[in-house]
């Protein structure tokens, strides 16, 4: 019977409901933004004008980059930062006749935070060895020490060509003489973890006397911090502004040194490879779980001709990717950590062979429950033990091309809404709650409610695993798509739905960024699916066994959406390039020339 009900919403989907149909329904999807030379697409307007006007000087996809992410620590100070740290893949362009980027090789440049010096195993833990609320998510022990200054300064000073100065003159502009924020903006900023925070509640907050919509907003502080790094970045690790953050910690008890300031090294890494259906993808490597999570999904996918399935989010569809979910987040629990202190399988993980015994597991019909699924035999070793049975949607992501075909797509993250709420005083900088991306009690979840292993047990200078996915497509050579996402644990699956939209289905990048989401991460056992995904494919998939979690379902003011696609295509045939802004985010912008 449930095996009937699949197959007949299949065949409705296919024969009745086009996706074109079924987002009109859903909501209108704007058509994509269309440029001939170059594109940055990002969550805030203003940010995305900082890296066009860059590009416009001259500069090339990782100046534009650079000029986003400072930009984007002023006007979406939620996520974008200067306290907190991610990812930058850069991609080479290889179009005749342009300037080598770097040594023209692909960089996965790992400035993600540290645990301080003073870090350990059970700092989160009371007497009684229970997890404390709110400790490693509030206040000045939630921190760890801060990456992303380091990651732009080395991304500009090995791939830039206009120089750290010239390129935070829009974010330094913008946080001296001003700009103005939506009510939705606005709205963000009067969240509680600043009221405990004077320097945040007098800075974002003037006190009680929030900020309106239209008024002009200036954050003297941070301008003067912008400019200081500007001249020169290793002041933020080694000088006045180390000294202020290192105080600030001290008068409260926190555990950030400038000794851990100074210590602090930025990670290039290589980056993760994959094909996926005639396509190459590359992406992150630990110490994000992103990338090899998604490679292993694609690589379970290969094996399925998802159109015959139905069409983009029917059941048919999406019973399949989200068995390939359960089983990849399954890995991610066991395996995945920081590289300089684990060892993981992953080469095993990534292996079609590996994938292929996955593939024989999922009944076509039916969901496995997460207590039932069985790892196949003969691949991976055996999972560090668990004693007992412990990522952010404060995140945000941009893509940027450039006019020779460099690439960059970049994930940074403050972790919740504000980071740890601290802002440091006399500097305007907002720390991250990046601790909290550790396991702080083995099978304890997170504030995600992700189930992490020993693998990501804290320990001093430890890199927290991370769910952060920038990722690039390419096909012959040459770029196809730039995505990323925030979200915590959906990020991963954001990225994929993503890619599939696209690359099987033949959506647009704007229909593929505004489709509905869903998501499953093995535990807990439930497939989470956003408030506008089509009911009727949610109610098959509940029919066929499935436990469905519609986020935001009994709120009516909530949106019950996640996530932030900020994603570009590049047409194959005539080289243009088209911008996707998720319009779950009004106030972002795709833009170029």
């Amino acid at each position: 019977m449930k095996a009937r009900c699949i197959a007949a919403c299949v065949s409705l989907a296919v024969a009745v409901s086009p996706f074109s149909a079924l987002v009109a329904q859903v909501s209108p999807t704007p058509p994509p933004v269309r440029t001939q030379h170059a594109m940055v697409v990002s969550i805030h307007h203003l940010a995305t004008d900082a890296g066009v006007e860059v590009l416009k000087q001259g500069g090339n996809a990782v100046d534009a980059a650079v000029a986003v992410a400072f930009a984007l620590a002023v006007v979406y100070p939620v996520a974008g930062n200067i306290g907190g740290g991610g990812f930058m893949l850069i991609r080479p362009g290889h179009k005749h006749g342009s300037k080598k980027l770097g040594d023209g090789k692909p960089h996965f440049i790992d400035y993600r935070e540290e645990a301080p010096a003073a870090a350990l195993r059970d700092m989160y833990l009371d007497k009684d060895g229970n997890v404390i609320k709110g400790m490693s998510t509030h206040g000045y022990h939630a921190s760890g020490v801060p990456g992303t200054v380091a990651g732009m300064a080395y991304a500009e000073a090995h791939f830039g060509k206009l120089g750290l100065k010239a390129v935070m003159q829009p974010a330094i502009r913008l946080a001296r003489d001003g700009f103005t924020a939506s009510s939705v903006e606005l709205a963000l900023w009067q969240t509680k973890v600043l009221m405990d925070n004077p320097e945040g509640h007098r800075i974002y907050q003037r006190d009680g006397n929030f900020y309106q919509p239209g008024e002009l907003i200036k954050l003297t502080d941070l301008a003067a911090t912008l400019e200081r790094i500007s001249n020169n970045p290793d002041d933020f690790y080694k000088g006045s502004i180390a000294d202020a953050i290192a105080a600030d910690m001290a008068a409260h008890n926190g555990n950030i040194t400038k000794a851990d300031l100074a210590a602090y090294k930025v990670k290039d890494r290589v980056p993760l490879e994959g094909k996926y259906h005639g396509y190459k993808f590359m992406t992150a490597p630990p110490p994000s779980s992103g990338g090899i999570v998604l490679q292993e999904v694609l690589n379970i996918l290969t094996g399925y001709d998802l159109k015959k399935l139905g069409a983009d989010r029917s059941p048919g569809q999406v019973h399949i990717i989200t068995e390939a979910y359960r089983r990849a987040f399954m890995d991610r629990a066991d395996y995945l950590g920081d590289p300089d202190f684990t060892t993981m399988p992953l080469k095993q993980m990534a292996d079609m062979k590996y994938a292929k015994a996955w593939r024989k597991t999922i009944d076509p019909a039916k969901p496995t429950a997460s207590k039932d699924l069985i790892r196949p035999a003969g691949f991976m070793p055996e999972p560090p033990k668990q004693t007992d049975k412990h990522e952010s949607t404060q995140t945000t992501h941009f893509s940027v091309v450039d006019a020779d075909g460099n690439a960059v797509s970049n994930t940074y993250t403050l972790n919740f809404y504000f980071g740890s709420g601290v802002v440091i005083k006399d500097a305007g900088i907002v720390m991250n709650d990046e601790m909290d991306d550790f396991t702080s009690k083995v099978g304890v979840p997170n504030g995600f409610g992700l189930i992490q292993g020993p693998n990501n047990s804290i320990a001093p200078y430890k890199r927290p695993l991370s769910a952060m996915t920038p990722t690039i497509v390419t096909k012959s050579g040459k770029v196809r798509l730039v995505l990323g996402s925030p979200g915590g644990p959906t990020i991963i699956t954001t990225v994929a739905n993503d890619m599939i939209s696209v690359l099987d289905n033949g959506l647009n990048i704007q229909e593929a960024a505004d489709a509905p989401r869903f998501h499953h991460q093995y535990l807990p056992d439930e497939l989470q699916v956003e408030k506008k995904f089509p009911a009727a494919a949610a109610d098959a998939l509940k029919a066929s066994g499935y436990v469905i979690k519609r986020s935001g379902e009994f709120d009516e003011k909530n949106p019950g959406v996640w996530g932030d696609s900020e994603l570009i295509a590049v047409d194959p045939k005539t080289g243009e390039l088209l911008g996707g802004h998720d319009t779950r985010k009004p106030y972002g912008k795709a833009d170029g020339y």
